[in-house]
């Protein structure tokens, strides 16, 4: 009996490795604000949501800058509701001090 991974959970893995770095990548943005958000949900928070929130995370991604920083800074809310549960999320996730340990007080 061999202990080697099946090829289907090796492609698995591989597509999930590779979803995950792309993810990373888009939740880096061009403010930094919304870096303090965005990577630690991501590292968090974003595999243990729901596949409805997953999809809507990967969505939000897409959009503008401008947008997200008014929506996750309560400026606005998002006119698709779509967005209404995931913006709600981070925005809780980076409220709570608690979040990260090595956060300054």
């Amino acid at each position: 009996m061999s202990d080697a991974t099946n090829p289907d959970e090796q492609a698995t893995n591989l597509e999930a490795a590779t979803l995950r770095k792309q993810l990373y990548w888009h939740s880096r943005r061009g403010m930094w604000e919304l870096d303090l958000m965005l990577i630690p949900f991501l590292e968090r928070c974003f595999d243990h949501l729901g596949p409805e929130d997953q999809k809507a995370y990967r969505l939000l991604i897409e959009g503008e800058d401008q947008d997200l920083f008014a929506w996750l800074m309560r400026r606005e809310q998002p006119e698709d509701p779509v967005f209404h549960r995931i913006v709600g999320l981070i925005q809780e996730h980076a409220e709570n001090a608690d979040n990260d340990p090595h956060r300054p007080v």
